[in-house]
């Protein structure tokens, strides 16, 4: 059954969309992350224009992190200061990435930059993965490890002025970090149509150490917050965002991560890191390769004016 998607200008087949969207919600149930990594380079590899697939992908993360953050809030597992720190830094980074974004759509280089950016966060996320995965799998094979004091936060973070103390994360540090991240993180997600989870819960774990009962809580108010903002730029300044697209997706993420929820639950946690960090490292090389073999059609004509 063929669709019309109106924005991206290209007809697909609806099961496959709905199958993709039950494909990443599978993978985003099964691991607590958002997808965006995996969604954005499935539809470029479908046909989908990077420029859409971004801004499209932006208003899928958007939505699917809602309910997550509504749950964790009533669960009072999210830290609203350290929340809003990061937002500060978070809508910053969220219109310098959509202004480069339209900034690179206008010369022709948006495709390439996307594609480049997918490969080098994707191989290294990838490979840092895989390997941490692995050596959990081996430390749980020599048994059980003396425990270790919870180490605090990295020694130069802890020596920066304008500290305040997130009360939810019992820590006392510098907001400069965290705002830095927040800029990083909402940067990222508008040039690439990333949530940033799967980047910004390690970093608050290791390097700010954030207590991981607020962490996740807290990294879906940041995508939730900086996805609706990067729609709303990507689509009144670019008109780039398939309403069309994003629902079908939305469909078949709902199903998918219900599923995915159940299946996590029966693997364990070092399994679910080297599986993950394994698909991420694929991902990455699939659009290496992509990269560097001839197209079909050596040229293509498309419009890089800002308008939709």
């Amino acid at each position: 059954m063929q669709l019309f998607l109106p924005i991206a200008d290209v007809p697909v087949n609806v099961f496959l969309i709905l199958a993709m969207g039950a494909a990443v919600g599978f993978v985003s149930g099964m691991f607590g992350i958002g997808g965006g990594f995996l969604m954005t380079p499935l539809l470029i590899f479908i046909g989908i224009s990077p420029a859409v697939a971004v801004a499209s992908v932006s208003s899928h993360m958007a939505a699917s992190s809602f309910s997550g953050a509504l749950s964790y809030w009533r669960r009072r597992a999210i830290d609203p200061a350290l929340s809003m720190v990061l937002l500060s830094g978070g809508v910053i980074g969220t219109a310098l990435g959509v202004w480069i974004f339209t900034l690179l759509r206008s010369v022709g280089q948006l495709d390439l930059i996307i594609a480049l950016s997918y490969v080098a966060l994707l191989t290294t996320v990838g490979t840092l993965m895989l390997l941490e995965g692995a050596r959990a799998i081996l430390r749980t094979r020599k048994g059980p490890q003396p425990l270790t004091r919870r180490a605090r936060a990295q020694g130069w973070i802890l020596g920066l002025p304008l500290k305040m103390r997130f009360k939810r994360s019992k820590i006392y540090l510098s907001v400069i970090p965290v705002v830095a991240i927040g800029l990083f993180i909402g940067f990222l997600g508008a040039i690439m149509g990333v949530g940033g989870g799967f980047l910004l819960i390690p970093i608050l774990i290791y390097v700010l150490r954030v207590p991981t009962s607020t962490v996740i809580g807290t990294s879906m108010t940041l995508t939730l917050a900086t996805m609706i903002f990067a729609t709303i730029l990507h689509a009144t300044t670019n008109h780039l965002v398939d309403a069309v697209l994003a629902l079908v997706l939305m469909v078949g993420g709902v199903i998918g991560a219900q599923f995915g929820a159940r299946a996590g639950q029966r693997i364990r946690g070092e399994h679910l890191r080297l599986l993950l960090g394994l698909l991420i490292l694929s991902v990455g090389i699939r659009f290496a390769v992509e990269l560097v073999i001839k197209p079909a059609e050596l040229f293509s004509i498309r419009d890089l004016g800002s308008g939709g």
